[in-house]
């Protein structure tokens, strides 16, 4: 085994990850508890606006030390240079005990639940194993079989991962803009969109209560699409990274926010309001296609489903590896994770350590939605961080600095993500309090890591 990575990504491979990974279930999911939140069609498309603007506008300002931070590991990288060794394995720490492994685990049991409606005998009632303590479902077997096939993929090469990845987002890319195109057809009615909009001043007050509100059920639509920030994690492995990484997050994140919100627009301009509340399983994407198809739309939007879930497992697990592999370089981790094997090119024992804390989170979670709760907030924390640190950097290294991005993205970056991240704190207290634990649980590890590695060192 080795310890270096080989550039093979090029451009459409980079903007394939950064798709791929950002289009999974949300979009058909989440839209549901989105109108239930804020009660209106018109401030729904509004929250799914807002986090295509957060998200346009976070890949824009991370292209700043993307240009400026030469070294290998994409965001952790970025903490460690813009704050310290401990910031950056809190990141680490954090991506690997829940951020990327829990949302592995949460696009991987929404393959299982959508399989479930072609094979009704995969349910998370139908249960394989059933102690008092341990219950353990045939859609999460099915679960934990995509991770672990998944996982097999990309320790064959990074070739055969981004070929997985290529294939599944152009398919989803694809079979989404094909919903699109037929609902707008044969979905979209006259007295839907009357109905949706006709109270959208009167339902509308404008006060602290709607915006955190507002921001509340942002949540979900940032979900569907947090992911954009997956490509620096493989920087050392694509080509000419300062010109493609930068131009992968901005057409990746416009590509993702304009279907996102045609399909939401859709949504709308199809279905009453009532009826995207009180879609079966949250799935609103199926109420518009049995309206369209029938009984067949159902089947039709569970086989969309799994494509984009796939698709989106297969970037995070692939991406997710090299963030552990970069920690253990820097002596943060286990310098195993560091080994890159010979013949595939690929760090093959991250990849199986974070197949494994995804699959103990799929056998003794199970649960999508308690999954995402975690993921959200702690990710939010460190996105915040990152963009402040932009501005940290520029001061630190005043003439290292020499691509600047427009600070306004950063700054509206910085804003909504931190007024989110409060009116979490103040709706959700329990989960971000939760959230904060877990990364608070990297600060003692981190010294005993230290120490354990300096003892070694001095034994020596």
């Amino acid at each position: 085994m080795s310890n270096s990575l080989k550039r093979t990504l090029n451009l459409k491979d980079s903007i394939s990850v950064v798709v791929g990974s950002m289009v999974g279930c949300g979009i058909f999911i989440v839209s549901a508890d989105i109108s239930r939140q804020v009660n209106s069609a018109f401030l729904m498309l509004f929250v799914w606006f807002l986090a295509g603007v957060f998200s346009l506008s976070g890949a824009i300002a991370y292209s700043e030390p993307v240009l400026n931070i030469k070294e290998d590991g994409g965001q952790y990288m970025f903490l460690k240079k813009m704050y310290n060794d401990l910031t950056a394995f809190l990141y680490g720490w954090s991506l690997l005990l829940v951020i990327q492994t829990a949302t592995i685990a949460a696009v991987c049991i929404a393959v299982g639940k959508f399989l479930g409606i072609i094979f009704p005998f995969i349910s998370s009632d139908n249960y394989l194993v059933n102690f008092q303590y341990l219950k353990i479902s045939t859609q999460q077997i099915c679960a934990l079989f995509i991770c672990l096939a998944l996982t097999f993929i990309n320790t064959r090469g990074i070739k055969y991962g981004v070929l997985t990845q290529n294939i599944f987002t152009i398919t989803k890319i694809l079979s989404i803009v094909g919903v699109i195109v037929f609902g707008i057809f044969l979905g979209c009615n006259i007295d839907v969109i009357k109905n949706n909009f006709s109270d959208i001043f009167s339902s509308i007050n404008i006060s602290l209560s709607t915006l955190e509100i507002v921001s509340t059920a942002t949540v979900g639509a940032i979900f569907a699409m947090v992911t954009w920030n997956n490509i620096t994690f493989i920087s050392a492995e694509v080509k000419e990274p300062e010109k493609n990484i930068p131009m992968a997050l901005l057409w990746g994140v416009v590509i993702v926010m304009v279907l996102y919100l045609l399909i939401n627009i859709l949504y709308v301009c199809s279905i009453p309001l009532a009826q995207i509340k009180t879609a079966p399983e949250d799935v609103v994407a199926v109420v518009l296609m049995q309206q369209i198809t029938g009984t067949i739309g159902k089947i039709i939007i569970a086989v969309i489903i799994l494509i984009s879930a796939v698709g989106s497992a297969n970037g995070l697990i692939m991406t997710g590896a090299r963030v552990y592999y970069q920690m253990a370089k820097d002596n943060l981790l286990f310098r195993s994770l560091a080994k890159v094997h010979e013949k595939t090119n690929v760090p093959v024992n991250s990849l199986i350590l974070q197949c494994f804390w995804a699959s103990v989170f799929i056998l003794f979670c199970g649960n999508y939605i308690e999954l995402l709760d975690y993921v959200i907030y702690a990710a939010l924390i460190f996105y915040v961080l990152t963009a402040i640190g932009i501005f940290i950097y520029r001061f630190k290294n005043k003439e290292a600095v020499k691509n600047k991005v427009n600070s306004l993205y950063g700054i509206f970056f910085i804003t909504v993500g931190s007024f989110i991240l409060y009116s979490l704190t103040i709706n959700k207290f329990v989960h971000s309090l939760k959230a904060v634990l877990i990364i608070a649980t990297g600060v003692p590890i981190y010294f005993a890591w230290k120490k354990f590695k300096l003892q070694k060192t001095c034994i020596k």
